[in-house]
């Protein structure tokens, strides 16, 4: 299953930004994968945070080839060493281990965050231990598949806006301005500001000084 937008979105998007319309333009439809299994796709997110997209599949492989359903009893059955042994940190194990303790226990209702608004989900996942904001709103679009999510906390963000407007830095008060440009349909703008971050169209560059590039 992929994100699910088209024509409404895409429209409205070009009639609040002509650059970034020639840039939906140039990339086209995009197609991103989505897990609306809410346990095992919290557990995705907690398994890639400061990862490479490589190595989050691998862990991910060789969880679901030895478990093959993942679910909180499961889980919970577990030690943290065994959770470890996937090829996470130990301290992401534990953090696995103590979502799936809150789940199994009735302390969180993972099925009930589809019905809250967009900031009770952050405010609610950010309890758990682990999971900050920006974790938290890749749930929301990777699994909820809210429309409205743009993320300050992701990298790959601030290089697509300075890739496609020739800016040198996106300040919080630049984030905000491009926010309520594309808002309601915040994520599908991500999803075009990542392409464009990945390199997808030839000849634009990123802007970042070069001795901030370099810090980072």
């Amino acid at each position: 299953m992929f994100f699910q937008y088209g024509k409404i979105e895409i429209d409205y998007l070009k009639s609040r930004d002509k650059i970034l319309g020639n840039a939906i333009d140039k990339i086209g439809h995009i197609e991103r994968a989505v897990d609306t299994d809410v346990f095992p796709s919290i557990i995705h997110h907690i398994i890639g945070q400061q990862i490479s997209t490589a190595a989050q599949k691998t862990i991910w492989e060789r969880m679901n080839n030895e478990l093959v359903t993942i679910t909180e009893d499961l889980i919970c059955d577990l030690s943290v060493e065994r959770i470890q042994n996937f090829g996470m940190t130990f301290r992401k194990a534990e953090y696995i281990r103590d979502f799936s303790h809150k789940v199994k226990n009735g302390e969180l209702n993972i099925n009930g965050l589809k019905d809250k608004s967009d900031n009770e989900v952050i405010k609610e996942l950010s309890n758990l231990k682990g999971i900050g904001q920006w974790t938290a709103e890749m749930i929301m679009i990777f699994c909820f598949q809210r429309s409205d999510i743009l993320s300050y906390a992701d990298l790959a963000i601030h290089r697509g806006l300075r890739m496609l407007y020739h800016h040198r830095d996106i300040s919080k008060k630049m984030f905000e301005k491009y926010r309520r440009r594309y808002s309601p349909y915040c994520t599908v703008a991500s999803l075009y500001l990542w392409s464009i971050a990945a390199g997808t169209i030839e000849g634009m560059k990123d802007y970042v000084p070069k001795k901030k590039r370099e810090i980072k």
